[in-house]
């Protein structure tokens, strides 16, 4: 520490002509170094790796190198120059987000675009302080645990650490399959033979080549057929060019088939033991049923979407099969550069070959969309697992401490006395915070954690975080360059996007495989034609993970997935809904209103509601009515003309205050207000147990269909014997045919939309 006091006080001492100097520069002007031995403590020697690697590179670069990690000229340490412009937007790519996003204050969290406003203006002290301490970091790093000393609490989450020594290590284009520690040979034999085979499913889908398929594929409609496989149930295929060999379920999978890279092929089963464990399977299997089955179609480079993702059954299971797929994705992909790098090294002068086309315009491939930052950490936890071979031969993993700091959680901050539901305690645990990105490097058997984008394999972030960073059009601070030539798209976990904002979603499918604005200093040399002639979006496989069948998802995977390999949907339809779990003894009456289309629903539901619903409850003994409404448009509708009405009622949503939320809760168990207005974002995130409800209306049905049973059983909550007068009135449309099947079954469905009757009563409870 009196070393960076010593840095600091240098840097106030500082006139404003030398502080110009030391940004611009990244040093001192000579003539007021005032540093004695300090550079020949840095062991320049032991950083400055690619310089011995390539010999394009300076002596004069080398000695910028040893300045100053944070500095702009990184930008010399690449084959192809950067402008200085570019290179700042790279190393800084969280403050740029985080101005962005006090400009999107409307669009998303408010609260989190105010606290990182205030925090930008701290960027300039810390950022010259780097600039003076550079040294002392470098040698600490190598020491420290993580190798990462910008976690320095004083430095809070928002300073972008870059250093020399981490960009030159992770750099694919000074890096040679050669100079790979370890094991080195057999990486290259295992890169080679498996680039020599044509069944590698990575070389079979990248090396395809296009060019009459593509006016196929914008014409032609697609074709699908069906089959029953043994865990996922009914998956349909489809595929819009010839007819695609239909996928078998493999019994069993043979590891060494499956052409994972090292060192997955023996690192996998150990880390996937637990799963194989619980599931009473043989420890010589590599997979669980449904891993073996997912993991099948994933290999295949077929779009997924996969719609029974639980977070309390199988949700960790397909976190690591997915999470498998995209890291021998990324791992064969940068074992095939690095080898063309050793070719073109050695090759003849004068001779050019146009075999070496293996880069996209942006270096990222993988694009990993989750909903919090728990997520992102365990994550990250399964790449480092099945990075290590064994426990003696730990990776190296740059900023490992700053990255547990800000992803971590502290056990202490959760209050023990609150009571959920089990599928509740799953989905938010740990670190819950929605608005992070994070960009990760691997190479040569390391990891690189807060990589700038343009130098990341993997980028992993919230919807929330990617839309602040891509921007809205006008803005001047946008970027979405960077998502130019994703390779595999993974969006986890849908259907809480339903209940964050599912306009970030569309956003960034609306931005992803666009042609880059700028060149971002990329080889044109080595860029795949897929790549230039913008055909990346039909080379992308998406992976969709929900816990639901919704409209909204099934859109995306729809018409947002172009994948010339075609796509695989699991479409199982439940047999019993979950009107089988209220325990309650209750009448449900389901009432149909008529629609001509999707959007004129939202109108037909309004005046329906209106007009004969709400009539009838209206009356004085028709009190304690919980109105659910799921859609937060449709919860302010209402609440407007209840207020206009002069109604007696009162209302909680998602942004009521906690003080309100108490006095509505109270006033409408005593019954001095008739009716509450109640949100599905509301229940979503809190859960509370509603007391005194005595009628119940689903304005619309509820997204998450145990909702519907566990709302059903709050009127038990209050048992003042008055439930011979419970009542529960349902609305619904032909438009809500998946929301109605998950709620009283697929074979109540067809007869309830197909009836003359518009009116259909349930009785739930025990004598039933």
């Amino acid at each position: 520490m009196g070393k960076r006091r010593a840095g600091r006080e240098l840097l106030r001492s500082l006139s404003k002509k030398q502080k110009k100097h030391l940004r611009e520069f990244g040093e001192e002007h000579p003539f007021y170094d005032k540093v004695s031995g300090r550079p020949e403590a840095t062991q320049i020697c032991e950083l400055s790796e690619d310089s011995d690697k390539s010999s394009k590179e300076s002596d004069s670069e080398t000695e910028v190198e040893q300045v100053s990690g944070y500095h702009k000229l990184l930008a010399t340490l690449k084959t192809s120059p950067e402008s200085e412009s570019e290179e700042e937007e790279d190393e800084s790519e969280s403050e740029e987000a985080e101005e962005s996003e006090a400009e999107m204050g409307s669009e998303g969290s408010q609260e989190i675009g105010e606290a990182e406003e205030g925090e930008e203006d701290k960027n300039d002290v810390p950022e010259e302080e780097e600039a003076t301490d550079t040294a002392e970091q470098m040698l600490s790093q190598e020491q420290a645990d993580g190798t990462d000393t910008s976690c320095d609490p004083r430095h809070g989450v928002i300073e972008e650490f870059t250093d020399v020594k981490h960009e030159s290590e992770f750099s694919l284009e000074t890096n040679f399959m050669e100079e790979e520690s370890g094991d080195c040979n057999a990486d290259r034999r295992d890169s080679s033979s498996s680039q020599a085979l044509p069944e590698d499913p990575f070389k079979q889908h990248m090396d395809k080549e296009l060019e009459k398929e593509i006016e196929k594929m914008s014409t032609l409609p697609k074709t699908s057929n069906q089959c029953q496989w043994p865990r996922l149930g009914q998956v349909i295929f489809s595929s819009t060019l010839e007819k695609q060999k239909t996928l078998k379920a493999d019994k069993e999978v043979d590891v060494k088939q499956l052409h994972l890279h090292k060192p997955l092929e023996s690192t996998w089963p150990k880390v996937n033991k637990q799963f194989l464990s619980a599931a009473g399977k043989p420890i010589d299997s590599p997979f669980t049923p449904l891993q073996r089955e997912l993991f099948c179609i994933m290999n295949s480079y077929r779009d997924l979407f996969y719609p029974e993702r639980n977070a309390l059954t199988n949700g960790e299971e397909i976190r690591h099969a997915y999470c498998l797929h995209a890291l021998n994705h990324v791992l064969k992909a940068n074992a095939q550069v690095l080898s063309n790098n050793a070719k073109r090294r050695d090759r003849k002068p004068g001779t050019d070959s146009d075999d070496h086309r293996d880069q996209g315009l942006t270096r990222p491939k993988v694009l990993m969309i989750v909903p919090f930052r728990e997520c992102a950490l365990r994550i990250v936890h399964v790449f480092i697992s099945l990075l290590e071979a064994n426990d003696k031969k730990k990776i190296d993993v740059s900023n490992k401490k700053r990255f547990k700091g800000e992803f971590g959680s502290d056990p202490e901050e959760k209050p023990p006395n609150l009571k959920r539901p089990e599928d509740y305690e799953a989905v938010f645990a740990g670190n819950i915070d929605d608005h992070f990105r994070i960009g990760v490097a691997i190479l040569q058997k390391s990891m690189r954690l807060y990589a700038p984008f343009y130098s990341s394999d993997i980028i992993i972030a919230s919807p929330l975080g990617i839309r602040t960073v891509i921007g809205a059009e006008g803005e001047k601070k946008r970027d979405f360059d960077f998502l130019s030539s994703i390779e595999i798209l993974i969006i986890d976990q849908a259907d809480i996007y339903l209940m964050q904002n599912w306009e970030h979603v569309l956003h960034l499918m609306k931005h992803i495989n666009l042609l880059p604005l700028e060149s971002h200093g990329v080889d044109f040399s080595r860029v795949r034609m897929l790549n230039l002639n913008n055909w990346s979006k039909y080379y992308r496989q998406t992976l969709l993970f929900s816990a639901l069948q919704d409209p909204q998802i099934n859109s995306v995977f729809n018409k947002h997935c172009f994948n010339y390999v075609g796509q695989v949907a699991v479409r199982n339809v439940p047999l019993t809904g979950s009107i089988s779990h209220v325990v309650v003894q209750l009448p449900h009456v389901f009432r149909r209103l008529e629609a001509d289309s999707v959007t004129s629903v939202i109108d037909g539901r309004f005046q329906f509601f209106i007009d004969k619903v709400l009539p009838e409850y209206r009356d004085a003994i028709m009190s304690h009515t919980l109105i659910y409404v799921p859609s937060y448009f449709d919860y302010v509708r209402l609440r407007n003309y209840f207020k206009k009405e002069d109604l007696n009622f009162t209302h909680i949503c998602e942004y009521t205050k906690k003080a309100a939320v108490c006095r509505a809760r109270r006033f409408f168990l005593k019954g001095e207000k008739q009716f509450l207005l109640f949100t599905e974002r509301f229940h979503f995130y809190k859960r509370y147990t509603i007391k005194g409800i005595r009628n119940l209306i689903f304005y619309e049905l509820p997204t998450y269909s145990h909702f519907y049973s566990e709302i059903c059983n709050m009127l038990k909550a209050t048992d003042n014997g008055v439930d011979a007068t419970w009542t529960c009135t349902v609305l619904y449309s032909k438009y809500d045919a998946q929301k109605l099947a998950a709620v009283v079954g697929i074979d109540r469905t067809a007869q309830m939309l197909q009836s003359k009757k518009n009116v259909h009563l349930f009785v739930t409870g025990e004598n039933d």
